[in-house]
């Protein structure tokens, strides 16, 4: 079982690798859909007719783009009416899949020993830093391997 779940995380991180360069893609201001039409001196009319749809539902179109509002599908068709293709795609923030996994469980875990800890002390059992460190790093990785649904919360 583990073993399968290293395999999906490894794979998904293949798909996602393609995406990571795109990280560094400033969206322009008014949108892709108005910069390329403008940019291929296309007016609305043009691309409207392309859409079978008015000049003013491009124009509605640019907008909902500019504003986050619009939808994949209407995406895809302008993509489609304009020979280009649409692709989307998350891209995690710490590089890969992998890395969001050890990031979670070690805050996880740092969560859980130090907690314990703190009661321990009360008690006046408390463990030394350097045993605090390990206890962290063995539960992260017990975390990861058992791929905890609490890493989520």
């Amino acid at each position: 079982m583990r073993n399968k779940k290293k395999l999906l995380i490894e794979q998904l991180d293949q798909k996602i690798k393609p995406f990571q360069k795109t990280e560094m893609v400033m969206v322009p201001y008014k949108g892709w859909i108005n910069t390329i039409r403008t940019t291929l001196n296309m007016t609305m009319a043009q691309l409207g007719t392309k859409l079978n749809i008015t000049r003013q539902g491009v124009k509605s179109i640019e907008e909902r783009e500019a504003k986050g509002t619009i939808s994949i599908n209407s995406l895809k068709e302008v993509g489609y009416a304009l020979n280009l293709k649409f692709v989307y795609g998350f891209v995690p923030t710490d590089g890969t899949i992998d890395n969001l996994i050890n990031t979670k469980a070690e805050k996880l875990a740092r969560k859980i020993v130090l907690r314990t800890n703190q009661n321990m002390k009360l008690e006046d059992q408390g463990i030394r830093n350097k045993k605090i460190n390990e206890s962290i790093k063995d539960l992260a990785d017990e975390l990861k391997r058992e791929m905890r649904k609490s890493l989520w919360d």
